[in-house]
């Protein structure tokens, strides 16, 4: 078959090949993928010899490549869905022991006490800046009170409380 005839055909035929092929593959893009390779193959086979339904064997060319690629492409995401499994696993492995999460809420309750231990001043001073994020001028100004003083009710609110979280520390 002469080149210029297997090009008219390929180019007659090429958009209902992407269809049918994007039928089979579910994807555009390999879609076409899947079609340039089946029109290299398509040329190759054309030049050593005459074909009798070459449309018929261009659409089979087509078809046997978009089923080998979707197979490829269910044989991988097989292969990579137990990798998502270890990732899962790994972040499950992570998560806290039924252990550690009473001795985070026994911490946590020695916190709420030692908070509630600290004179008003000294106590708002540190929600502000530990739970508010605050700068020391702001929490000043909110007190009524110099930065310094602020600097000072805040170290002195947050050594009191490790001391009661953390005895010993």
């Amino acid at each position: 078959m002469a080149q210029d005839r297997i090009l008219a055909l390929y180019l007659a035929h090429r958009g209902a090949l992407v269809n049918y092929a994007h039928g089979i593959v579910g994807d555009a893009t390999h879609a076409e993928d899947v079609v340039q390779e089946a029109w290299l193959r398509f040329g190759a086979a054309a030049k050593g010899r005459p074909l009798e339904e070459p449309v018929g064997y261009l659409y089979r060319i087509v078809r046997n490549l978009a089923i080998d690629s979707y197979r490829r492409r269910q044989r991988e995401e097989r292969v990579v869905e137990p990798e998502a499994d270890e990732t899962l696993r790994a972040t499950l492995d992570e998560a806290p022991s039924p252990e550690a999460a009473v001795a985070a809420k026994d911490e946590l309750r020695l916190l709420s006490e030692a908070m509630a231990e600290l004179p008003e001043r000294t106590r708002i001073a540190v929600e502000m800046r530990r739970f508010g994020g605050c700068k020391l001028k702001d929490i000043a100004a909110h007190l009524g009170i110099s930065v310094t003083l602020a600097h000072e009710l805040v170290a002195e609110g947050i050594a009191h409380c490790r001391r009661r979280v953390r005895p010993g520390s």
